[in-house]
């Protein structure tokens, strides 16, 4: 039976859909409750109180009915701002739609994930505040492969546990190969020296403690492909906010 609690609530913006005339069905994804749908009533009508509340990228704290199944309720917003760059600009907007997307295809609804709230939450705070908007999507989406069932091995050969020779990604080996070790997979996907290393730091860095790095746009683009072959074959999600970013980054060439 479905139980309603009457809650404070750390949440942010996920996606909002139409839901008859007036009002909007909005999913949340909170620290304390996990992903969450909302029911918001008469959210289209001009003197709708929480309608800065509810905009894309919106955070913070709110009030409201928690249903632990099915459609819950928003009855305040108790301190909420807005990710104002990412709302306005469409490239940082585009690959903070694409985490929002990746981290709800990763998990059920109404399933606790703290951990993830706060990776999410800083990594769009850094975004934000002008940091190099790929390489953080970069790692969060190589860091959320084992929430989808991938545990890929970054840092070092699969086979001999090397570090110090040229790395190749091995699908049917789930990780990487040295030079060595190549032979074993004729199909492996070539890494340059640069974005095998940055992939293994990635993979292993933490986004709170992320400082100010440089990667190269062609370094950035290996990575990006790989990671896209990635959750096509293994994960089996393709998601249409990764797609937007391929055609953006095709305007830019």
């Amino acid at each position: 039976m479905s139980q309603l609690v009457n809650a404070d609530f750390t949440g942010m913006v996920m996606f909002a859909k139409n839901h008859r005339e007036n009002d909007l069905l909005v999913k949340f994804l909170t620290r304390e409750y996990g992903k969450r749908m909302f029911f918001i009533k008469n959210a289209k009508k001009k003197d709708f109180k929480l309608r800065s509340a509810i905009l894309p990228f919106t955070h913070g704290r709110y009030s409201g009915l928690i249903r632990s199944n099915g459609l819950s309720y928003i009855n305040a917003a108790l301190d909420v701002k807005q990710f104002e760059n990412i709302f306005q600009d469409i490239e940082l907007n585009a690959y903070a739609t694409f985490l929002l997307n990746l981290v709800d295809a990763a998990f059920d609804d109404n399933f606790k994930i703290e951990a993830w709230f706060d990776r999410l939450a800083r990594a769009l705070t850094l975004i934000d505040a002008g940091n190099d908007a790929e390489v953080i999507t970069d790692l969060i989406q190589i860091q959320l492969l084992n929430s989808f069932g991938s545990a890929i091995v970054w840092d070092h050969c699969v086979v001999c546990g090397r570090r110090d020779l040229a790395l190749d990604y091995s699908e049917s080996r789930g990780g990487m190969l040295c030079q060595n070790h190549w032979h074993l997979d004729e199909h492996r996907w070539h890494l340059s020296v640069k974005a095998a290393k940055t992939m293994a730091m990635l993979s292993l860095v933490s986004i709170f403690k992320l400082g100010q790095i440089s990667v190269s746009p062609a370094t950035k683009r290996e990575i990006w492909q790989l990671t896209e072959r990635i959750y096509q074959d293994q994960v089996g999600i393709n998601l249409k906010s990764r797609h937007f970013i391929d055609q953006m980054q095709n305007w830019a060439h």
